[in-house]
């Protein structure tokens, strides 16, 4: 299918969103348990969190699942105008792959080491790469 490629690296990151799932519930819960927390007294303690009651290296996995739920819509909405309209291939295609790469390393390094200017450049790489996905697919519509 013509225009479809891009649609790779969208299902790509989806696979690896779930990846960072397993992983942040993996450590997550022996966590809890060593720790003797019982989730339902952090809802009713607003002073309470997991952030306050967690090792940080746990939390950190729990962090970039989150952020995988942020600038990757952006990726994914781009990423689908450009398979619609037919240009999801070549270039378009490879700066998806380039995308989905950046932000498997930027969580890879906040999930395990978590230095922050490491992560925040290459968190800066990847959203050059979404700007320029982004103004690909707006030359084409507009």
């Amino acid at each position: 299918m013509i225009g479809m490629g891009i649609l790779q690296p969208v299902v790509a990151l989806a696979a690896w969103t779930m990846v960072m799932w397993f992983w942040l519930y993996g450590t997550r819960i022996p966590a809890l348990s060593a720790a003797k927390v019982d989730p339902d007294d952090l809802v009713h303690d607003p002073t309470k969190g997991l952030d306050t009651v967690l090792p940080p290296q746990v939390m950190w996995k729990a962090h970039n699942y989150n952020h995988l739920h942020e600038a990757p819509t952006v990726f994914y909405a781009v990423a689908i105008v450009l398979a619609i309209i037919g240009e999801g291939d070549g270039l378009n295609m490879q700066l998806g792959w380039a995308y989905v790469v950046l932000r498997v390393v930027h969580s890879i390094i906040q999930a395990t080491i978590n230095k922050v200017q490491l992560r925040f450049m290459v968190f800066a790489l990847s959203s050059f790469v979404l700007m320029a996905l982004v103004a690909r697919a707006a030359m084409v519509m507009f």
